[in-house]
């Protein structure tokens, strides 16, 4: 199973994702620069974090409107998996690919530690490896992570099951509504996640739990 990096200026998140999928996979992503206009033929396409533009306008904004972004929404639209972490988050949702708004976390502070979240929904691709209502650990490190939809959008992704992690036992850092830590599309095949799984991929890292996460997106048992 192959797999993409989108790289962006600021995006400083890259090599950590980089490392992550080759670990999981043993094959080294592909990495796509910001003015390309096609994706190479893999199976999931990674959007990792950091500060893209130095998160001007803001975050995600600038780069939404990248060639390369664009060129993600058409795969995509084709059923190729994409994975936005933390500022790949927020650029998914500035291109329209995920519903809602990231707002500044509640307590106005940068928010860097550990927190736990529970698998809301284990029946996607992103999610398979894992068991309905398991809590896992994930870092977070995130200025911007506070996600809010209308009572509307929110109504829809509970009905529809598009609420995939909830921040879980009092963890949340960012003041999201319903404590949604990450949301995938209607199709099945975009998910945005504020915390960062690639951080959490074996025990030297202090926990292994977002290991499952990749290999589920690469077709893989964990």
């Amino acid at each position: 199973m192959k797999a993409a990096i989108i790289q962006l200026p600021g995006l400083n998140r890259d090599r950590d994702m980089i490392a992550a999928l080759h670990d999981v996979s043993g094959v080294a992503p592909v990495k796509v620069w910001q003015t390309a206009t096609t994706i190479p033929p893999v199976d999931l396409i990674v959007i990792p974090g950091g500060f893209s533009y130095g998160d001007y306008l803001r975050c995600g904004a600038i780069a939404a409107r990248m060639p390369v972004i664009r060129a993600v929404k058409d795969a995509a639209d084709k059923g190729v998996m994409v994975l936005g972490v933390c500022n790949g988050f927020q650029i998914l949702i500035e291109a329209g690919m995920l519903p809602g708004a990231l707002m500044r976390n509640e307590s106005l502070k940068f928010v860097c530690r550990t927190v736990k979240l529970e698998v809301t929904n284990a029946k996607t691709k992103f999610t398979d490896n894992y068991t309905e209502g398991q809590i896992i650990e994930c870092p977070v490190a995130h200025h911007d992570g506070n996600y809010f939809a209308d009572e509307q959008t929110l109504g829809k992704l509970i009905d529809n099951g598009q609420i995939i992690f909830r921040y879980a036992e009092g963890t949340n850092p960012n003041g999201s509504v319903d404590n949604i830590a990450g949301i995938i599309n209607q199709a099945g095949n975009v998910l945005g996640l504020m915390p960062h799984p690639e951080d959490f991929i074996e025990h030297a890292h202090g926990g292994c739990d977002g290991r499952a996460l990749f290999a589920a997106a690469l077709g893989l048992a964990a």
